[in-house]
This record gives C-alpha cells, structure tokens and sequence, in this order.
C-alpha cells in the first residue's frame, strides 16, 4: 500500500504492511514487577487500499505486549476474517467500506467482517470483536485466527464490540444492531454466564434505525441509547450516506430491567446527540445515572443530503446523564461536566456498573490546532472533577488507557495505566505505564517498540493465570 511519507508522519492513520515478533524491548524506566501479562489491542489496517473506504473500516490487526517480571516482548498479527483471507488469496481488495463488496468481487462471496475494534477475555476465551458480525476467537499468544464463535449455536447475526463484564457475577451482558439485517430498526439482547453459555438471547424493536456502538449495563439494568446517527436502506440503493446525521429524529434511551424482558422497556426522551463510549454507570436513590462522552453533533457522519456536520459541535466531553425511574418524566437530564475535548473512556473494571470514583478518558491538548489528535490523559473523580491531567509533547499522539489493578483486592484505582503512545519525530510507538492516580507525573516506564502501532480503538488486559 503506497503513502505519502509526509502525510503519515502528520498522523498515526497509515496501516503497516508487516507482522512481527520482537521478543526483547528496550525499557526505559522500570516496569513494576507486579505487572505480569498480555495488554491486548485491536484497530484498522487494511491489508489493501480500497477506493472511498474509511481506514476505521480496515482489516483488524492485534497488538500484544506480554509483560513479565520487568521484561517486555511484543507480537502483532492480522485477524484472518474471511474477507482478509480471500482477499489474501486474490491480492487485492474485494470490499469497500461497511461490508459493500467492490464490482468486480466474486459473487459468492458475501463476508465482509474485520474484526477490528475490541478485543476481550471471558470465560477462557479471547475474542476480536466489531459490531457487525460474531466474536473472532483468537488463540492466546500466538495470536492464530480459530473463527467465529457463536456459543454452541445460540447467538446469532451482529454482537456488540463493547460488551460488558459484570464484575459480581462474571455475566457477559451484550447487545446487536441492524438485528433483523443491514440499515433495520431491530436490536437484539443477549447474556453469557461465567462459564461461557448463553443463557439468554431475544430481538426487540427500537424508535428508529441507529448506529448503537455501545450500550449501558448497571446492576439491575440495561440501556440502549437510539441516538440520530440513523440507517436507511433508501438512501444506500441510491447512492446517498446509508448512515447520516438527523438530528431532528431526537435522541431516546430504552431502560429495561436485567431481571425483565425486552417488552418491559420504558422509553426515555432527550436532547439530539451522539456518544460512542460510556465511562460507567450505576443506580442511585431511584435513579440511574451515566457517565458517557456526549458529541453535540456526530462527527464523521453527514447530514442525509452530504453536508458535513458542524466540527466545532462534533467534539465529545464528558457528560452525566441522569434517568428518573420514579416515573415522573420521561425525558432525561444531560450535563456537561467538563469542556475538554476527550475519548476512550475506562474505570477500574472491578466497579463496572456500580458506582465508581475514578476514570480516564484520552483528551485533546487545547492550546495545539489539531483536533483529532488526542494528546493526553485526564483522571477525573466520581463527579467529574479532574484530579490530574497529563499532556505529551507537540504532535506526539497518544491512544484510549487501559486500568490494571496493583493487585485483585487492592482499593479501587490502585493500579497502572497502560496506554500507546506515537511519537511523531520518530515515526514509532513507545507503551507508556502510567501510575494510574499520579498521571501528571508522567509514565513510570515506557516500552519501546523500533515501529509504529497504527492509531487504533480498544484494548484490554490479561493478566497472566
């Protein structure tokens, strides 16, 4: 895939043609010794360049860095989906963006799955996900490709890139988009328990066609944001966006109890928005309440007619919504609780659904005129107060932390941030381990790769059996 080199070195975009294994990582600083196993990431690289297809939509490729007992070594392997098989076997592209086959494909060919968004362990399995198709098992270490897996039959069409892990009961909560086919108004609902079988799965209806990227688990319920980023089939046969920005089809949140079914959901109403990532979110004296990273209007998408929208609205901060389930409204409450530009944001796991009284999110330098690029980290308190704030040198770009905790009983934020880094002058990436309550000291250690790792979307940590 050819590219400007100057263009590149401006961002972190361009896929990298290679796999490779680097089994001794220089370390500057000290790796805390507790820190023993694999933190695991997913995004886009396509394998080939494709005419008018988003990079967002390229092959997934995974990014392993084992740790142990102050060493580091790294591996990176493509997801073998059958798109990039069959497009390995060809040499070329056959898919555009979302799916679309190009002219010249061959007919039977109908998967254009990548993979490319999440990767999770639950219930001893490692699974790449995105939110069109099934999990991608990936064997642990070696990173091989094992297929789709769909939980001995009972899981079907399109599963959530960000599930959740209920951390009382090991439960995997997830949901579907597009559950009746491409560009539908259904969504589907489903759980897994601890030991990895599904326990429940069922479709149900919402207001209109959206793209849901994710979803809202407490204890005892369960949210779906329909937010205006909305699917039409009318608009893809001719030729228009199939997903566009319609703000006047008004933003509503579907509240249904984890114990109920999806005919018991209440229907609230809000201010037109978009989200991506929710923090956490937990109930509190009758009400429930979520922190999420609320863009005014949606960013990447247009208007249904291909205006683009606004960029000065389409830039997430940290925002609260509050639910009444007393009944009262049915509209519910968003405020901002900060105005720094921000993305990507985790807790401390061990309080998912419950309340919580620490994040980090990646956030935008203010004073730099670029936008797009996250260039630091922000930890904030269980209100939204920041309680540290830490920024990298001009044009180096940095990507969503992940928490890992001192130890399984330590107090809640204990722990490190894990967290890639690009550094532009340099063209390669450095894993940079953070102290996760002292982050405006700057990273403890940082491991340094000879290559860069392409800007990407999520990650996790495993910690070693």
């Amino acid at each position: 895939m050819q590219h400007d080199a100057v263009t590149e070195r401006r961002n972190n975009i361009a896929p990298i043609p290679f796999e490779a294994d680097a089994p001794f990582l220089k370390i500057v600083g000290e790796l805390p010794r507790e820190l023993n196993g694999v933190l695991y990431r997913n995004g886009p690289n396509p394998q080939f360049e494709s005419p008018g297809a988003h990079w967002f939509v390229g092959d997934g490729m995974l990014h392993a860095f084992h740790l142990e007992n102050g060493r580091a070594s790294y591996r990176n392997r493509w997801i073998r989906t059958p798109k990039w098989l069959a497009e390995h076997d060809a040499g070329r592209a056959l898919f555009g963006g979302f799916g679309r086959k190009l002219p010249d494909a061959p007919k039977d060919l109908t998967d254009g799955g990548v993979a490319n968004t999440n990767i999770i362990f639950h219930a001893g399995k490692l699974l790449a996900l995105e939110e069109a198709h099934l999990p991608t098992e990936i064997e642990p270490g070696t990173l091989a490709t094992r297929g789709y897996h769909n939980y001995q039959g009972r899981v079907a069409g399109s599963f959530t890139a960000h599930p959740k892990v209920d951390p009382v009961t090991g439960e995997l909560v997830f949901f579907g988009y597009n559950a009746a086919g491409p560009l539908t108004p259904a969504l589907s609902y489903g759980s897994i328990d601890a030991s990895g079988r599904a326990t429940r799965f069922e479709r149900f209806e919402a207001p209109y066609a959206s793209m849901v990227h994710d979803f809202i688990v407490t204890a005892n319920h369960v949210l779906f944001p329909i937010l205006p980023i909305t699917g039409s089939m009318e608009r893809a046969m001719s030729g228009r966006p199939p997903y566009a920005w319609e703000p006047d089809k008004g933003a509503y949140v579907g509240v249904m109890k984890r114990s109920g079914t999806a005919k018991d959901i209440v229907w609230f109403r809000g201010e037109a928005c978009y989200v991506f990532h929710i923090m956490n979110a937990w109930e509190e004296d009758n009400r429930i309440v979520a922190d999420v990273m609320q863009f005014e209007e949606a960013p990447l998408f247009p208007h249904p007619d291909g205006r683009p929208t606004d960029p000065d609205k389409s830039r997430a901060r940290h925002c609260r919504w509050s639910f009444d389930l007393s009944g009262n409204t049915d509209r519910f409450q968003q405020t901002y609780l900060d105005d720094l530009t921000g993305e990507f944001p985790r807790i401390d796991d061990r309080r998912a659904g419950l309340k919580s009284r620490h994040g980090w999110y990646a956030c935008a330098n203010p004073k730099l005129p670029m936008f797009g690029a996250l260039s630091g980290i922000v930890h904030v308190d269980g209100n939204g107060r920041r309680l540290g704030h830490y920024l990298l040198p001009a044009g180096d770009t940095i990507s969503e932390p992940v928490f890992v905790e001192r130890s399984k009983d330590a107090p809640e934020g204990d722990g490190w941030l894990l967290a890639l880094v690009w550094r532009a002058r340099e063209n390669r990436s450095d894993l940079a381990v953070f102290n996760a309550t002292d982050i405006e000291a700057g990273p403890a250690a940082l491991v340094q790769l000879g290559h860069r790792v392409p800007d990407g979307f999520h990650g996790n940590w495993v910690g070693a059996a």
